[in-house]
């Protein structure tokens, strides 16, 4: 029996973030008797998923972090890598700043190269934006294959052309949805386990960084409760942003309304248990976040900065966080139709969302590509 594909996938640090996330939805559904993940981190600490990793037979290989002044070094350590890993055919990008460091080395070693991009970070004139957008710019250039999750982030990486290029492609961050599908029980159940009987629950999902907008959220939740003082703000996920998140709840006087349940297991459960889910992010790609809330049948409450292609149900509503908090507020409580929690699962299917689907789909790439046939014959339909 011949040995499987090893792909190395190439990132920051293998935590429970969106991309990462993904990668292990994907990495358990794939057949690894035919394609087996490995993975380079660029940090010395220990991500979440490593354990599992190593588990399901894939390797983690730690390289520096690229700071500018450490460029020949960083090159070195590639060079070096590749010449001692001489087995791998496909290396895959999620870094698409510094890919363009790398991707070249790559495919001096024979590598065919993809470059992922998972945000559509907007143009600004801060020097560190215009030092990312200048060190990912020549990679539209440089790659065999690019995947996005949607078309926007696409068209930031590889140009306005992206949906007409057949070396291009838009992969949904899918997810096995079946866990999602809304059941009266998982929501009684989970809102009596956190004492939310007869609360107005408002929900988000994300990191603690300040893309995701926190502060805001908290104002929103801020003027929802001068309305409603038994509305009760749950809040997922952990990050560096977290601590001053806290202290601002305190110094409004929110601690007992608004609960910090940290990096969970029970993501599905908690999207049931909730009434609204608020998702005022500057920016982002296409949130798998908030696909997992619509397929639950939660309404959604998303700034206007998130690409349109989030509106795969009648569940989003998007607002301008010029608008502000009251405004904010004032939809939240009074913007959606009285209508019956509903299963949405086979709309999240319909648009490309199956976890079972996209990896049989990115498998047979992966083949295609060891076979040196073009990965143009599998073009993504999502």
């Amino acid at each position: 029996m011949a040995d499987p594909i090893r792909v190395l996938h190439v990132i920051g640090k293998m935590d429970r973030g969106g991309a990462e996330t993904m990668l292990m939805n994907l990495y358990r559904q794939i057949d690894r008797s035919k394609v087996q993940f490995d993975f380079v981190v660029h940090t010395l600490e220990t991500g979440a998923f490593d354990e599992e990793i190593t588990s399901l037979g894939g390797n983690i290989y730690r390289l520096p972090v690229y700071r500018g002044s450490n460029h020949m070094q960083y090159r070195k350590s590639w060079v070096s890598f590749f010449k001692n890993h001489p087995q791998y055919r496909v290396i895959h990008a999620h870094l698409t700043t510094t890919a363009a460091i790398f991707l070249p080395i790559a495919k001096r070693y024979g590598l065919i190269t993809i470059a992922h991009s998972h945000n559509n970070t907007p143009s600004n004139k801060s020097l560190t934006a215009l030092i990312k957008n200048g060190m990912r710019y020549p990679l539209r250039y440089m790659a065999d294959y690019f995947f996005a999750c949607s078309y926007a982030a696409g068209v930031r990486l590889s140009g306005k052309n992206f949906p007409q290029k057949e070396n291009c492609f838009v992969f949904p961050n899918a997810f096995n949805v079946d866990e999602f599908a809304y059941d009266d029980s998982i929501r009684s159940n989970k809102r009596r386990e956190l004492s939310l009987q007869n609360k107005f629950v408002v929900g988000h999902v994300g990191r603690f960084a300040l893309v995701k907008n926190h502060p805001f959220l908290i104002d929103v939740f801020k003027e929802i409760h001068k309305q409603d003082e038994d509305a009760v703000l749950l809040l997922v996920g952990d990050g560096k942003q977290r601590q001053k998140m806290e202290q601002k709840v305190a110094d409004l006087g929110l601690s007992e309304s608004v609960l910090f349940l940290g990096i969970r297991q029970d993501i599905p459960q908690l999207l049931q248990a909730m009434d609204l889910f608020i998702f005022p992010s500057f920016y982002e790609g296409l949130p798998v976040s908030l696909v997992e809330a619509q397929a639950s049948g939660l309404p959604c409450l998303v700034s206007d900065t998130v690409t349109d292609e989030i509106k795969l149900t009648p569940l989003v509503k998007q607002l301008s966080l010029k608008e502000g908090a009251n405004f904010w507020a004032k939809v939240a409580m009074n913007g959606f139709e009285e209508n019956k929690r509903k299963n949405k699962v086979a709309e999240i299917k319909a648009a490309g969302y199956s976890i079972k689907e996209t990896t049989l789909w990115l498998q047979k790439f992966y083949v295609g590509m060891d076979n040196t046939s073009s990965g143009g014959q599998h073009k993504c339909l999502f």
